[in-house]
């Protein structure tokens, strides 16, 4: 990609951000290069810490915006729902779902490239997917605690909830045979109708 002309430094950094998405889901984060990336920006790879510190903390950074965003929306999809248990229960499958399908290089690279953070970063990107697992607990257990969910293990409950839904971007096609409305319906339904009380 050439340099765009009279490019500045967010426009610049957005544009690295970008590009080492899109190479670190084609290739890998041990395999993409700064070299490459620089490349595929139209900078030099010297120019390159102009806007990041070092290789690893763009990947951690990447990460930890992703786990930022992805907690502070599914907080305002909740409280929209209001106070019924299960409508935040349903607010937060449908969130979930729709953000990880619109997001599926942040959500490969969260999922798959945790394994390459050093371990200072690794222990902060746990602690925000823990503090993102447990709004799910407390909203099973609210559920259960209003009698309108059934009394289950709530961490094992969330995480196979997590694990369904993230799965989904793995293989839904927004050119198939199910819109996105379609999808959420049908995961809303299957983890309503094994929880209700």
């Amino acid at each position: 990609m050439a340099r765009i002309a009279g490019s500045n430094g967010p426009r610049t950094a957005a544009q690295i951000r970008r590009a080492a998405l899109k190479l670190i889901t084609r290739h890998g984060y041990e395999a993409m290069s700064l070299r490459a990336l620089a490349a595929d920006v139209g900078i030099q790879a010297a120019s390159l810490y102009n806007h990041i510190k070092t290789k690893q903390d763009l990947l951690y950074q990447i990460i930890a915006e992703h786990l930022d965003a992805l907690m502070q929306s599914a907080d305002v999809a909740v409280a929209q729902a209001g106070a019924d248990p299960v409508a935040r229960l349903r607010a937060f499958i449908g969130h979930h779902l729709l953000y990880h399908l619109d997001k599926r290089q942040e959500v490969f690279i969260a999922n798959f490239e945790l394994r390459a953070l050093e371990p200072a970063n690794l222990a902060k990107a746990v602690a925000q997917r823990r503090a993102y697992e447990e709004r799910l607990i407390r909203l099973i257990e609210d559920g259960i605690a209003q009698a309108a969910l059934k009394p289950t293990d709530t961490r094992i409950a969330a995480y196979a909830m997590l694990a369904m839904l993230t799965g989904a971007c793995t293989w839904f096609r927004p050119d198939g045979r199910l819109s996105k409305a379609e999808l959420v319906q049908l995961h809303t339904d299957l983890i309503l109708n094994g929880c209700a009380a």
